[in-house]
């Protein structure tokens, strides 16, 4: 199949697929279409050069990155001889909210217009409803555990998980199936008093210390924010300074006092 029909087939499916391009050194145009889990399509004309260009656009693919690599002629790495324009094409990056709350709405929107798609997840039916939130993508009533069971392997570093439940029979099992997962923020809304009794529980889990460090909770950055929508603002905020590498030490998780 011409890579060109693959790409537009990936595309239409939305499945992750990245093209790789030669721009300067030989071989100008050859191209690579690189699919997580499916045999590559096309080549750079060396197969070393391939090999090594495949591995660096799946990388580039998970993070949904796109940019320019230079190699040597076999895919020596820091060398110049051989651009590449690696283009990812990844789906939209997934919030997963539990807890079918007043801050729910805020952030399931903040979220969307920063491009997620976004789920909606709480055990109570009557409170997981697509009237309650129809800005979300999916409204799922089932416990967290079990959803997590069946979607965990699909989350990966561009994804988020936010816990908004403040009640500890739903905010553990989220917290652990999520720490179960590759995802790449995990947040939990709560005073600090409200996460030192999460912690107590967690300590029962078979959790290290290291997999309970990624939970930023109280969740969001220090802002000073009191309403919804604000500490929708917050919470999204903190999700990209963390992903970016700027997190600093201005989340509420570094803080102490009061965090209203």
């Amino acid at each position: 199949m011409p890579i060109y029909d693959l790409l537009r087939d990936a595309l239409r499916a939305e499945r992750p697929i990245a093209l790789a391009t030669v721009v300067d050194g030989t071989n100008v145009g050859a191209k690579l279409l690189v699919e997580p889990g499916v045999p590559v399509l096309g080549s750079l004309g060396n197969a070393d050069l391939d090999r090594v260009v495949a591995r660096d656009a799946l990388g580039e693919l998970e993070a949904g990155l796109t940019s320019i690599r230079h190699y040597g002629p076999h895919g020596e790495a820091k060398s110049d001889g051989v651009a590449v324009f690696m283009e990812s094409f990844a789906p939209p990056p997934h919030m997963v909210i539990f807890g079918a709350v007043d801050f729910t709405a805020a952030l399931a929107r903040v979220a969307k217009v920063l491009g997620y798609r976004v789920t909606v997840c709480d055990a109570r039916t009557v409170f997981a409803t697509v009237a309650r939130f129809p800005m979300a993508d999916e409204v799922v009533s089932e416990w967290p555990d079990r959803y997590l069971a069946r979607v965990g392997e699909s989350l990966g570093p561009r994804d988020a998980v936010c816990v908004l439940t403040h009640d500890l029979k739903f905010d553990v099992p989220a917290i652990v199936g999520a720490l179960r997962t590759r995802v790449g923020y995990l947040g939990a809304m709560g005073s600090r008093d409200t996460h030192a009794r999460r912690l107590i529980r967690l300590a029962d889990e078979d959790l290290d210390g290291d997999s309970l460090d990624r939970v930023m909770a109280p969740i969001g950055l220090d802002i000073g924010s009191r309403t919804p929508e604000e500490t929708a603002v917050a919470v999204c905020a903190e999700i990209i300074a963390l992903r970016t590498g700027h997190i600093g030490t201005g989340s509420l998780r570094d803080g102490t006092g009061s965090i209203h």
